[in-house]
């Protein structure tokens, strides 16, 4: 049986892990996606005759080797890389990090090293070099050194200020408390001193400080919730659910000091959404991949707390491997004044050289017989004129600008507090204001020619309503009274029937609320139970309230819905869900969950259901759904048309569909989906293509109507933006109807606009490829 639980798979003691080998690594290892065979069953044997053969396959992959309390594990010879002559040191990051550019000993030579990268300095230091050599001075070399050092040491603070604050905010991450299992009980550590192998213990609102194995924690099924702000910039709490076999063993204390798990895996990457890795541990190894595993810059929310393994530490996080070095900004101002130097300091050498030469030849026939002119040197003409090259360098000097430097950097401050200052930029409901966060960049605000932008969460709230549906062709959701009949004054339901109703829900059509009470429709009840039970969503009990934690609006707004509509999410495992349904609570074994991802744009799962039937429900985009559905749907027209309604009316729409599956139909899909989970090459393709097998042959139950507003003032700011002339480019997965509507409610579509479909684009780029192609 798959679903999301542990891969397990037991082996002798001959193929315990060899610590002695190091396997090579590949960055491009796919997810490990979870499976399990929780008992010795017929097919079992084959897949323990199989695990040495995937050990083996497993070295040849993952190269990065962790083990749990063992800081000697890494200090073996194949654990050392050399960094210098013959000096070598282990290839795992302690846990500190630096972010800063400079340090005392390399502040100086770098910074100035920076600042001659600008011509005019570099310019002025040739200059003063110059002007230190006697024969060919005409200035005293005090004149350009007093305002080079000024242009430099004004820099330089500011430099110097800016890395200063760098190095307080490394300081105060990585002087971080954290706690740390040392001689067998957990202490308070300084982040700076967690190793890898290191078990921690996390609470309620504190930072993630590496990356780190989940392995139990205070919630049901070990679950933990965080928010991950800091790497992607999304609010939304997402969870993450230990192995079963670490949350029922690793709750204590002691238990955790005496843990010494071996976790193979990929090495070090920047990619946050993926990771590949298996855990053994007690004769039995265990699938990872990244819903197991919890990222340094995460905030842990509503656990109390949770215990966890450092796999990557330090400048080997992914959150670390993603930011790179700090790069010194050019703008397109600085470009052109180092241009105009550049062409000043040619116009400067040519008039130099004219001077040179006018210079030699007056010297050869008038300045020799100028007895007032001799100056006791007999010097040929020629060498004079040379000497004179470099003076007249020196005596041109200020037809270079080097106080155009600094003129720009003190206009670029004032700029920033112009922004700062600026009211219109000002948002009063939170009391924030705009803040100039580099004085590098402000004149290139006014050179944007293109913006381009997402729409869910930038345009528009991200704030999920369910607002319409059609079941078994039917359309629900327009203000219509017990009877069907339609209203003119809107009248909200009534939904203190229902004692888990949220109270915030809105909804107007009583005549759907009479058909779910009647119960003479079974489609409506089959459409809101699969909405209750096809999902990811966690529930949290606080307070005597339900609440639920979706990793997507979308989700989240769904099972709002059907709870309301009387069929209630309350509870899962990691094997079951427990529905309340009408009043009476059911639970339900999951057999099997089929992930969404972009490219599928569904997702499926599979519940044997209490008489023992076996059914796949399934939800997903209008495109992909139709393609799958049986031949003889009835209802396949006017649910398209109910679709295209609800795209002219900008709501995001889902179809419904599910199919009864056989046992015999099942075992055999099952063993298939058993040898795709643990693939070691190409898993999602191969789990792609078993997905495919089973989702066919659809009954199609219906679509939800999903609301997502414009934020306030969006049609405004487009608006003016385009007046700037300024192109605007908005990305939505939505249908193509759903998505020309949208463009005309935040005005980035006007009656004046052309509009090209891509079918269209396509056709026009055949057709011209076949006439030159001819």
């Amino acid at each position: 049986m798959i679903s999301e639980r542990d891969s397990e798979t037991t082996f002798d003691e001959d193929s315990q892990p060899n610590d002695e080998v190091m396997p090579y690594s590949d960055d491009e290892t796919e997810d490990e996606l979870d499976s399990r065979q929780p008992t010795f069953e017929p097919g079992q044997n084959q897949i323990n005759r199989d695990t040495k053969e995937r050990r083996e396959t497993l070295k040849k992959d993952c190269s990065w080797q962790v083990k749990a309390n063992d800081p000697r594990f890494y200090e073996q010879p194949q654990f050392m890389k050399t960094t210098f002559l013959c000096f070598k040191k282990s290839k795992y990051a302690g846990n500190a990090i630096k972010t800063y550019k400079y340090n005392p000993i390399t502040f100086l030579p770098l910074n100035l090293f920076e600042q001659f990268k600008r011509a005019a300095n570099f310019y002025f230091l040739v200059l003063l070099i110059l002007q230190s050599i006697p024969q060919i001075t005409t200035l005293s070399w005090y004149t350009t050194l007093v305002p080079l050092l000024l242009v430099l040491g004004i820099t330089a603070v500011k430099d110097l200020v800016d890395d200063i604050t760098r190095h307080r905010m490394d300081n105060e991450v990585n002087n971080r408390a954290c706690e740390v299992i040392r001689d067998g009980r957990f202490k308070n550590t300084k982040w700076k001193d967690i190793k890898v192998g290191d078990i921690i213990r996390l609470k309620k609102n504190t930072f993630v400080p590496a990356d780190i194995l989940l392995l139990s924690s205070s919630e049901p099924n070990s679950l933990c919730y965080v928010e991950t702000a800091e790497l992607d910039g999304e609010t939304n709490l997402k969870f993450k659910m230990a192995l079963e076999v670490t949350h029922r063993y690793l709750q204590e204390e002691s238990a955790m000091a005496d843990f010494n798990g071996l976790i193979e895996c990929e090495e070090p990457n920047n990619r946050l959404d993926k990771f590949a890795g298996t855990l053994f541990w007690r004769n039995t190894s265990y699938s990872l991949d990244a819903d197991k595993i919890l990222l340094r810059g995460c905030k842990i929310r509503n656990t109390d707390f949770c215990h966890g393994m450092v796999i990557f530490a330090g400048a080997d996080t992914k959150i670390m491997k993603n930011s790179g070095k700090t790069r010194f900004k050019r703008t397109k101002i600085d470009s052109l004044m180092n241009y105009m130097v550049y062409t000043i300091f040619v116009v400067l050498i040519l008039l130099s050289a004219g001077l040179a030469i006018g210079h030699t030849y007056w010297e050869q026939q008038i300045g020799n017989s100028s007895w007032y002119l001799y100056d006791a040197q007999d010097l040929s003409p020629p060498y004079r004129g040379f000497l004179n090259f470099w003076g007249y360098i020196i005596v041109l000097n200020t037809m270079v600008p080097i106080s155009l430097y600094v003129s720009v950097e003190v206009i670029r401050l004032g700029q920033s507090y112009f922004i700062n200052w600026d009211l219109q930029m000002y948002y009063a409901e939170k009391d924030t204001a705009a803040k100039a966060r580099t004085t590098t960049l402000n004149e290139q605000l006014g050179q944007i020619h293109y913006i381009f932008s997402d729409k869910t969460g930038t345009l528009t709230q991200n704030v999920m309503t369910f607002k319409k549906c059609c079941i078994n062709g039917q359309r629900y959701g327009d203000c219509r009274d017990g009877a069907g009949q339609l209203q003119s004054h809107p009248e909200q339901v009534d939904f203190s029937w229902n004692t888990y109703a949220d109270g915030k829900f809105s909804f107007y059509d009583h005549y759907l609320i009479e058909q779910i009470k009647s119960g003479k429709e079974p489609e409506i009840q089959k459409f809101f139970f699969l909405l209750a039970i096809c999902h990811t969503v966690m529930a949290d009990s606080s307070d005597g309230q339900l609440n639920y934690q979706a990793a997507s609006p979308d989700e989240g707004a769904l099972v709002t819905a059907a709870r309301n509509f009387g069929y209630v999410f309350l509870s899962r495992t990691q094997n079951t869900i427990t529905i309340s349904e009408m009043g009476i609570e059911r639970t339900y074994d999951v057999l099997a969950i089929l992930d969404f991802n972009s490219d599928r744009k569904r997702m499926s799962v599979i519940v044997r259901e209490s008489g023992g039937n076996i059914r796949l429900y399934c939800k997903g985009a209008d495109t992909v759904i139709y393609e799958r559905l049986h031949p003889r749907n009835l209802k396949k027209e006017a649910t398209e048309e109910a679709l295209d309604i609800f795209a002219s009316e900008t709501l995001r729409t889902l179809c419904l569909c599910y199919r009864d599956v056989s046992h015999d139909e099942f075992e055999a899909w099952n063993k298939k989906l058993a040898e795709a989970s643990v693939a070691t090459t190409n898993r999602d393709e191969a789990l792609d293509k078993v997905y495919e097998e089973i989702e066919k042959n659809l009954i199609l139950l219906g679509a939800t109507a999903i609301e997502d507003k414009l934020q306030d003032g969006v049609p405004e700011t487009i608006s003016r933006l385009s007046k700037a002339d300024i192109k605007i480019w908005v990305l939505t997965g939505d249908k193509k109807e759903t998505a020309e509507n949208i463009g005309f409610s935040c005005e980035l579509l006007t009656d004046e606009t052309t509009i090209c479909y891509g079918e269209d684009i396509r056709q026009v780029k055949s057709t011209k490829d076949f006439f030159s192609g001819n």
